[in-house]
Formats: structure tokens, sequence, C-alpha cells
């Protein structure tokens, strides 16, 4: 049971990241895109990125400093579930003593 869980939420982060992603090339931002998917669900923040008006050309992406902060802890986190899910495989194929 532990397991789904642990394999939705790292599911759910790793959606929240992309939808962080595709808005940082948009008004929006990836700070924003990335709250607005990870409160709501990553469907509405994409939605609401598409939404929002692209960047110009040959503008850089908008990461700005609450994208690039939530962008490392989404992807610590995602490293975190990765290992915790890792390690629990291991503990059932090692025999019970």
């Amino acid at each position: 049971m532990w397991t789904i869980a642990i394999f939705g939420l790292a599911t759910g982060v790793l959606f929240d990241v992309l939808v962080g992603l595709v808005g940082s090339r948009r008004n929006i931002g990836f700070g924003w895109a990335f709250i607005l998917s990870a409160l709501f669900t990553p469907l509405v923040g994409l939605i609401v990125v598409l939404i929002s008006d692209p960047l110009p050309a040959g503008a850089e992406p908008k990461y700005g400093c609450l994208g690039r902060t939530f962008g490392c802890l989404g992807a610590a986190l995602l490293v975190f579930i990765v290992a915790a899910m890792m390690l629990a495989a291991i503990s059932l194929l090692l025999p019970i003593a």
C-alpha cells in the first residue's frame, strides 16, 4: 500500500516539474506553473500554462528564484522517493531471519 502512495507522489512531483518547465517558456514562469500544478493537479496547471502568453522570440526562460527553489525541492523529493522505493524493494528481497 505504501509503495502505491509513494509511486503516486513521485509521479505527481515529476508531472509538476514538467508543467513548470513548460511554464518557464511562458509569461507565467516556472515557479507559478509549479505551484499551480502542485496545489490543484498537473492537468489544471498545464491548462493555465497553455492559456498564458508565450515569451517573445529569443527571450530567456523564466525560472526565477521561486522556480529554482521549488525545482530543487521537487528534484530532491523525487530522489528521496526513488531511494525509499529502492530500499523497500531491497528489503522485500532479503530473507527475514
